[in-house]
Parts: structure tokens; sequence; C-alpha cells
């Protein structure tokens, strides 16, 4: 399909599963309250439709993987901030890209190899394994390397070690004795610290990365931020990681994935936040 009716197409099934999961609505609508108390409520519907068609986004973009190349990337993308990426590599201990499910996560890491160079990047393997193992072959099309999350440290340390990037989604949710809590839109949520110990113990520069939507433009804007300044302190560097991510999903509210439980775990003895 030509790409905007693949955007379409897209989208529209992307509504037919939020009829058929109604759960979903449900958990995006509850995250604007929780984290947006301001917006009023006849607008939160809006935005959750908003979230979808970011998804369709993503979504269209992975389907045509096999046809982005050197020659045409820059019509999907472009850098903005590809500075701070050069400053972090003449370091020579690797770079960390802190991102999240914000704009376009997938087409991020797989454009960035035909505009710069290989990245490795870590994911979640998914249930299906046909559909797992066509998303790594997808992935892996521009040159990147898929890490899963049941053996990474090793791939990450000789990844950074060789003085190559590393992205890491740093905005979901883990369960209790997986993290640690932090504020996140002034509210407690359970953290992997791993990316945290990641920088202190390596030396790399964490950047914060994401390829956001331009309707101007039509295309996504990979923005690269300066490089946070790592103190070695655990829960302080954690809490600097998603403060950063905050910055860009409020920047940018329309494009984060909404319909992920993010506070779904809660510090001992309080009360859940969905039902």
């Amino acid at each position: 399909m030509p790409r905007p009716i693949a955007e379409h197409a897209a989208y529209t099934l992307l509504r037919l599963v939020d009829l058929l999961i109604p759960k979903l609505r449900r958990v995006a609508l509850r995250n604007f309250e929780l984290a947006c108390p301001e917006l009023p409520d006849a607008e939160r519907p809006r935005r959750v439709n908003e979230c979808f068609r970011s998804l369709a986004r993503v979504l269209t973009a992975v389907a045509k993987f096999p046809d982005i190349n050197h020659s045409n990337v820059h019509h999907w993308i472009r850098y903005e901030g590809y500075e701070h990426f050069e400053n972090a590599l003449k370091r020579g201990k690797g770079v960390i890209f802190a991102t999240g499910h914000l704009g376009n996560w997938e087409l991020s890491a797989f454009a960035h190899a035909l505009m710069s160079q290989p990245m490795s990047f870590v994911v979640r393997p998914l249930d299906n394994p046909l559909l797992d193992s066509l998303a790594t072959r997808l992935r892996q099309m521009s040159g990147n390397e898929v890490i899963g999350r049941n053996d990474i440290l090793r791939p990450i340390l000789r990844a950074l070690h060789a003085n190559r990037a590393v992205g890491i989604l740093a905005d979901q949710n883990v369960a209790q004795g997986k993290g640690v809590f932090v504020n996140f839109f002034g509210r407690k949520a359970c953290v992997d610290s791993g990316l945290a110990r990641l920088a202190a113990r390596t030396g790399a520069a964490v950047i914060p990365g994401f390829a956001v939507w331009s309707p101007a433009e039509h295309r996504f804007i990979l923005k690269f931020y300066p490089p946070l300044e790592i103190t070695g302190d655990e829960i302080q560097d954690t809490q600097l990681v998603q403060s950063a991510l905050e910055r860009a999903i409020r920047e940018y509210p329309d494009q984060w994935l909404w319909i992920h439980r993010r506070w779904k775990t809660r510090p001992s003895g309080e009360p859940p936040l969905y039902v």
C-alpha cells in the first residue's frame, strides 16, 4: 500500500482492537487522570484516539522496513541534536539511548543504523515465537543487533566496549522486587534501575532520544537531548532518566503509549490504581 493508505489501514485496525478490547481505552483514560489531572474530561478521549493514531504510524513503519534504505530514509525521518551523539562518541565509552514508547521507537533505531551507524537495543521477546522471529528479522534489516531480555548484560557490555550505541526502553512498569520506586508524573512508579547501574559501571554517556512525529513535515524527527549527568547514585540517576522521559512525554503527549499500566506496581500498603 502507499504510505498514507497504509497508515489509514493500520489506524482502522487499531480502532477495531480498541472496540474489541475496551480495557485498553480504560487504562489510557485512567493514565490521563493520574498523570494529567488538569486535562478536561472531554479532552481525554481525543488524546486516546491520538495515541492509537501514533501507534498506527509505528506499525506502518515496521511494515515498510523492507522498503526503507539509505536512499529514502530521509523521507521518513531526520535528526535534531545529532551533535550530542557525536560528542558522546568522542568519550570512547559507548552511548546508552534512554528512550521509551514515545513517537516511533521502532523507526528510531532502524533509521539510526541507516543514517549513522548500527546500534544494539534491548527488547522483550514477543510471546508468539513466529511473530517474535518476524519482528527480529525486520528490526535487524538495517544492521542493528536485537538483544533479548533473557540475556542482556554481555551483549550490552560488548557493544559499549566497542563504543557503539545501545537503546533501552525505560518507561515500562516492573514488578515489585525487580525495580525501585521513583517519581513519574508526580506519582511513585516502579522502574528498572539497570540503566542507571549500567551507566555508572561503564561510564557510557546517557542520551535521551525519541523519534517524534512532525505533522508539519509529515515525517519523524529523531531528537537527541543533551547527555544526562550520571552521579553513580542508583536512585538519583534512575530519577534523572525518568524525569527526562516525563519531559519528553509532556512535550509530545499525543505520542506516548498511554494504554500501558505504568503505575500498576504500588509501594507496600498502597491500594491499586487500576481496577
